[in-house]
């Protein structure tokens, strides 16, 4: 490897800012990039000037001062870092980085990279989810913590996420009344899944359970085992129609709707570094391979929910283990760091234990697409139909694998990537061949990963 080359980051959340902590340490100056004007991911996504005086109410006494702590902490570490707010790392060719910083086309050479890009919403389409009104569960919390704004009057977070509960305390905090919990898990997985979140994490489980109370205490209606069959509204949402479990149908008017199966890893960059992936049925989705420290190629390391689902604690210290690892790569001229590998590691598989026992209490609905009408749109970007696929399907010569299906009716070609619709792609493909959700593929990665502006396509040098 190349000594003169800094390690460059990608991400500027838990994972991305400890691995940057740990590098600083030791004494070296990496590069950070992230496409975000500010640090901290989605899950600590920093809240908006004009929220700050509210940050008590939202996050509550204590919340609000480890917040402040670890804000401050970040800043220390970024100040001594190379730090690249609002740059867009749309390629990997090589050891090249290909961004747009500023507007313009730069490419960044590396020989040592850690990709720390995180996780966004799991979606499953049903009917109505392309409806003004709503949003993936994410989005919900950025509209509150960026924007300042509620995304309705009378909402309704439902689906199979422990999201669930976090986004409707805080709109709770932010004084909206009018709110509903739709958890399409029954109660009994859930009970099921405590001994093991216990074991595992249970300052977590402890706090998920908070959250639940604090609802329950404020009046908010609390579902348990129900699905959304459909949303309803013309030009924009005006209600939703839920199944519960013993078979009653019910429809729930509101103006906005936020939905989630859990997290799904951002891996696109990681693919076209180089990583390989492995199928997880428990948390039935694709995960790059890595070793126990995050490495994942000659000049790659991967660290956080992007590597494998884990949560905000796992993600810091999986940042810290991948940058160990770097240096350990080229120790040449670099501090050596005095930490417990075997201790850190066994904390880093604890904590993504604890997910897979979480992925019981909120389990993945997979009798939904089956369900889906052939009228369904899950392709919003090519507007793709839940009936085109399964044609699709049946004219694939040989085994179903979702990327034919995906060349024969374009659904994931759009903006997003498949981001939004894979997922209800992959299990459609499984259950309508009736194949296994590992043998039917997952999307590939194409450059660039996100849309990019090609009107300033000069590509110059980034010198690091």
């Amino acid at each position: 490897m190349a000594a003169d080359l800094p390690p460059v980051i990608v991400g500027a959340g838990p994972a991305g800012l400890g691995a940057a902590a740990a590098l600083v340490e030791a004494g070296m100056r990496p590069i950070v990039l992230d496409e975000a004007a500010r640090p901290g991911g989605q899950g600590t996504r920093r809240l908006a000037p004009g929220l700050a005086p509210a940050a008590h109410r939202l996050l509550g006494p204590t919340g609000a001062r480890d917040t402040a702590w670890r804000e401050a902490q970040e800043d220390r570490v970024l100040a001594a870092c190379d730090w690249r707010p609002g740059t867009l790392v749309w390629g990997v060719f090589g050891t090249a980085l290909h961004v747009v910083h500023q507007g313009r086309h730069e490419t960044l050479p590396f020989d040592r990279l850690l990709i720390a890009t995180g996780a966004t919403d799991r979606c499953l389409a049903f009917p109505g989810w392309t409806l003004p009104g709503v949003f993936a569960l994410g989005g919900a919390q950025v509209a509150l913590k960026q924007h300042a704004a509620l995304i309705g009057q009378r909402v309704v977070f439902a689906g199979a996420s422990p999201l669930l509960y976090l986004a409707a305390v805080q709109y709770l905090r932010m004084g909206l009344r009018d709110l509903t919990v739709i958890d399409s898990t029954p109660m009994a997985a859930k009970l099921r899944a405590a001994p093991g979140m216990a074991l595992t994490a249970p300052g977590t489980l402890l706090e998920g359970l908070g959250l639940m109370r604090e609802l329950r205490a404020a009046g908010v209606r609390l579902v348990f085992g129900a699905q959304v069959a459909r949303a309803t509204g013309m030009d924009r949402l005006d209600g939703i129609e839920i199944h519960h479990a013993d078979g009653r149908s019910e429809r729930l008017e509101c103006d906005a709707l936020a939905f989630g199966q859990g997290l799904r890893p951002e891996t696109q960059l990681a693919e076209l570094a180089g990583a390989e992936f492995h199928f997880d049925p428990a948390l039935r989705g694709w995960f790059p391979i890595t070793d126990p420290d995050g490495r994942a190629g000659p000049h790659l390391w991967l660290a956080g929910d992007g590597a494998m689902t884990g949560g905000r604690s796992a993600a810091a210290r999986s940042g810290r283990l991948a940058a160990l690892s770097m240096l350990a790569a080229q120790p040449e001229g670099t501090r050596p760091l005095a930490d417990n590998l075997l201790a850190l590691r066994r904390s880093v598989r604890r904590l993504r234990r604890f997910q897979h026992h979480l992925a019981t209490a909120f389990r993945w609905p997979q009798d939904q697409t089956a369900r889906l009408p052939d009228e369904t749109i899950v392709c919003r970007c090519e507007r793709v139909t839940a009936g085109q696929i399964r044609q699709a399907i049946t004219q694939v010569a040989g085994p179903a694998d979702v990327n034919r299906v995906k060349a024969i009716t374009r659904c994931g070609m759009g903006r997003c990537q498949g981001r939004y619709c894979g997922l209800t792609l992959q299990d459609l493909t499984a259950v309508t061949s009736g194949r296994p959700a590992a043998a039917v593929g997952r999307l590939r990665a194409q450059a660039p990963v996100r849309p990019i502006p090609i009107g300033s396509a000069e590509e110059e040098g980034m010198s690091p």
